[in-house]
């Protein structure tokens, strides 16, 4: 990490970035092109909640190398298919060591499901509802460091979403998860002054169309 800029290294390819991703290749693939990138196709913004949902108690590299066995197990993450899943597909993904075999977190996958089902029918669009929960201009720190995103594993919007969530029945879906998701999705951009994708990722916010 570099020691006057805390948060950031530079990379073998000269490219400042957040510090998080190291050296992995994978991480940095994920980092550079997907992370904070805004989204708002559906199927994408449902595995990304089941997915920071699996990711609880865990590192998210963990979760980022089995994202295929993730998506081969889910069905593509296809919302209706997934919401179809009985008792018999839970045993399934409890057999499959290319996933986190947790029952608690497969089967809170399956409710979630039918929960969005719900939802959708209700506001449009996952990602309709999603953004709807995405905080002004006011309420984002002005200098957005290391120290800021240490202090501050929550927000009152993440807080907000949460509350709503468990009030419609979701599950794994606390305050803390759904700030991850919040700035995996893109509504919040969380790269560190100073990573090259923080300029990047905000004019893609600019310039992104809010579902609605």
């Amino acid at each position: 990490m570099d020691e006057e800029r805390p948060g950031l290294i530079e990379g073998t390819d000269g490219r400042t970035r957040c510090f998080w991703p190291g050296a992995d290749e994978l991480y940095l693939a994920y980092h550079d092109h997907e992370w904070g990138r805004p989204v708002d196709d559906d199927t994408r913004l449902f595995e990304k909640m089941c997915l920071e949902g699996f990711q609880s108690g865990l590192s998210w590299i963990t979760i980022l190398r089995k994202r295929e066995n993730f998506r081969r197990a889910f069905a593509g993450f296809d919302i209706e298919k997934v919401a179809s899943f009985g008792e018999a597909d839970i045993e399934r993904m409890l057999g499959d060591a290319g996933i986190i075999r947790h029952r608690g977190k497969i089967t809170s996958a399956v409710n979630n499901a039918r929960r969005t089902i719900d939802l959708i029918e209700e506001k449009g669009s996952l990602a309709a509802y999603f953004w709807s929960f995405e905080p002004a201009a006011h309420e984002r720190p002005a200098l957005v460091d290391l120290a800021t995103l240490k202090a501050n594993p929550t927000t009152p919007a993440s807080t907000a979403l949460s509350k709503d969530l468990r009030k419609r029945g979701f599950t794994f879906v606390g305050p803390t998860t759904m700030y991850a998701h919040m700035q995996a999705m893109g509504m919040v951009n969380d790269h560190i002054e100073g990573c090259f994708c923080r300029a990047e990722v905000e004019a893609e916010r600019g310039a992104f169309a809010r579902p609605g």
